[in-house]
């Protein structure tokens, strides 16, 4: 399947380089970064995560991008497309999401990059609706959430499978966008 890749007047959300893999490893090991996950990753699950990411690639042809700014030519984060990876009732769908180096937060980096991922879901991938979820305290992703016009789904927060049970960053918030929900916001 051919890797489909976008840009945005500031960054550049494309493949993934074997060069990327330090700058993904120092955006995982930043606890700051990573504080709404169980824990930040390790060099060596920075690997089995670019690993998968470069799979779902392979497989489908979309996946999370390597955020790059246009400008310094800078890796400052992750986002994009993937299938769900989990059983939950809202599968099978597929998520959006991001993940940014401190130094590229409060830009509005994060917005541009998933307006442009957003674009491909519909415009290139045909999708009905797109998802996005994270813990209740992440406050900041779910901004981001609302302002590409995501909306929360109440009726459909989770208990994250993955995440281990009684953990206080499994419960999840749900947002979802339909197609001509985006189309009317454009």
């Amino acid at each position: 399947m051919p890797l489909i890749e976008t840009s945005t007047e500031r960054l550049l959300l494309r493949a993934w380089r074997d060069t990327d893999l330090p700058a993904l490893t120092a955006l995982n090991a930043d606890a700051e970064v990573m504080r709404h996950f169980p824990s930040p990753l390790d060099a060596e699950q920075s690997a089995q995560l670019l690993a998968r990411i470069r799979a779902h690639f392979a497989e489908h042809g979309f996946g999370f991008w390597a955020l790059e700014r246009r400008d310094t030519g800078e890796l400052i984060g992750v986002t994009g497309l993937a299938h769900v990876g989990f059983d939950a009732p809202f599968v099978p769908a597929v998520e959006i999401g991001w993940r940014l180096a401190r130094a590229h937060w409060r830009q509005g980096y994060a917005c541009e990059a998933a307006r442009a991922s957003l674009a491909v879901a519909f415009e290139q991938l045909g999708l009905d609706e797109v998802l996005s979820f994270t813990v209740p305290a992440n406050l900041p992703s779910q901004a981001v959430m609302r302002s590409i016009g995501m909306q929360r789904d109440a009726a459909a927060d989770f208990l994250h499978p993955r995440v281990p049970a009684g953990h206080p960053l499994q419960p999840h918030v749900l947002c979802r966008i339909r197609r001509e929900q985006w189309e009317a916001g454009r």
